[in-house]
């Protein structure tokens, strides 16, 4: 398989850094399942996008005491992802970059960087003000958390789209070694 020779050829700590924020990843997509209702169809990213009390009251009542406990156990578990997936970003940016010395290639892998700083500081906010709802919801928690994930989904949008313009504009392949 050719992804795995490129996967295999990466730096140690970066490969470290990806397959740690894929399992991760995996756990939380598990842990997500029992959460999805028909008033939570993406369980846990609609309670971080209701928005309202109302909303994020109508999610907890559909998950009932079972899924309240999934729920804690997927922002808790969030809390070990977010440096993980920030770190591997970091450093997979840092790997796209580092044949690239020019000033304007290093300006925007700065930016590019503090696009997924951002996210995940976004993101532990988020979670905080997430665990901060749960009894009773309020309509200011709702929103401000909803406004959280929209950050953070904006800088890692735009950040992941930064990576594919770099790599993409590389005018020669990374030497592998």
């Amino acid at each position: 398989m050719d992804w795995m020779k490129e996967l295999a050829a990466l730096p140690k700590t970066l490969r470290a850094s990806l397959i740690a924020a894929l399992v991760l990843l995996v756990a939380l997509i598990l842990v997500n399942q029992p959460l999805q209702t028909g008033s939570a169809p993406q369980g846990i990213v609609s309670f971080q996008m209701a928005g309202t009390a109302d909303q994020a009251h109508a999610i907890l009542r559909s998950w009932r005491s079972g899924g309240e406990l999934w729920a804690h156990v997927s922002l808790w578990l969030d809390f070990l992802f977010i440096p993980a997936y920030v770190l591997a970003l970091i450093q997979l940016t840092r790997h796209f970059t580092r044949d690239r010395p020019g000033v304007r290639e290093r300006m925007v892998a700065r930016w590019i960087r503090a696009l997924f700083v951002a996210a995940g500081l976004s993101d532990v906010t988020e979670n905080i003000l997430l665990l901060n709802n749960f009894n009773p919801p309020t309509d200011v928690v709702s929103l401000s958390a909803t406004i959280c994930a929209l950050i953070k989904y904006t800088g890692l949008t735009l950040g992941i789209a930064g990576l594919v313009i770099v790599r993409a504009s590389r005018r020669h392949p990374l030497a592998h070694g």
